[in-house]
């Protein structure tokens, strides 16, 4: 399992997701802080390509030997491009949650959404660590 870690070059939602934004398009996956509490993850349940996520809201389902969990959307868009490798090796979510562990690739229907976002000092607060 990965260190604990929050990049700061990444944007955090209060539900414990990440997005690395690069212009119209952002990459979602989750923290190192939920990875952590779900435990070793045996399963992550990719949308489709095509399918419309919602900022704040349950876009795909995670599960672990704990329990299965909601992924929730960081921003609005357009799922142009799911991580293939995670329907073989879902450990890659715990191993490297920021690379190699990232779970789709969104076209945004609004950057504006950004700003609601957390930096890494922000949300690193939120965790009391």
């Amino acid at each position: 399992m990965a260190d604990a870690s929050y990049p700061p070059e990444l944007l955090y939602h209060p539900e414990h997701d990440w997005a690395r934004i690069d212009g119209d398009l952002a990459t979602f996956g989750i923290t190192w802080h939920a990875q952590d509490a779900l435990g070793d993850v045996v399963y992550f349940d990719a949308p489709a390509v095509g399918a419309q996520v919602t900022q704040n809201e349950p876009y795909t389902e995670v599960e672990s030997v704990k329990a299965v969990s909601d992924v929730y959307a960081p921003l609005s868009g357009e799922v142009i491009e799911v991580n293939q490798r995670l329907a073989e090796k879902p450990e890659l979510i715990n191993e490297d949650p920021y690379g190699e562990g990232w779970m789709v690739k969104i076209r945004l229907a609004d950057a504006a959404q950004a700003s609601g976002l957390m930096d890494r000092d922000a949300y690193v607060a939120t965790l009391g660590e």
